[in-house]
């Protein structure tokens, strides 16, 4: 599973974010708050979701607890930020160098898409991780229990 890199353009996102950690996953419940208002974004660009995490500092990838807390984000691409419906937060996705993967298959697989990721193809790349926002792009393929469903997995890099 080799990744494509890109330089990534910002982008203004627009939706609901909360924190949470590994242990305490509440990404379905982010999800089930958003959707229902998703509509009320005006001037969306495109179809896909983001699935945004924003990590405190770099260390959570060095120590490693999958207790620690991070924020999570479900969000749309926007061109405005004027009319952000009540309940809702804006956020700017910083732009930047990017491994961009295809994790294939339903959502209860992708931690052996993360284990590949950071257990082996960022060690043995000339890349190392980035301290920015780590996001999923979630298109027309995707599907969270669907075994033939498709997403983009973004991870922050630069040269080591």
């Amino acid at each position: 599973m080799e990744p494509r890199i890109e330089t990534l353009a910002s982008k203004k996102l627009v939706g609901k974010s909360q924190r949470m950690s590994l242990v305490n996953n509440k990404t379905s419940d982010l999800w089930k708050r958003f959707m229902p208002q998703r509509n009320k974004i005006q001037d969306r660009i495109g179809e896909a979701y983001f699935s945004i995490q924003i990590y405190d500092d770099a260390s959570y990838f060095q120590d490693f607890n999958p207790a620690a807390e991070f924020t999570k984000c479900a969000m749309v691409e926007t061109d405005s930020f004027l009319n952000i419906p009540e309940g809702m937060e804006h956020r700017v996705l910083e732009g930047g160098l990017y491994a961009v993967f295809i994790h294939k298959g339903p959502a209860k697989d992708f931690p052996k898409t993360a284990q590949y990721i950071f257990s082996q193809w960022l060690p043995g790349s000339i890349y190392s991780l980035d301290n920015r926002e780590h996001f999923e792009v979630l298109g027309p393929k995707y599907n969270t229990i669907d075994e033939n469903s498709e997403e983009e997995v973004w991870i922050p890099i630069k040269l080591k």
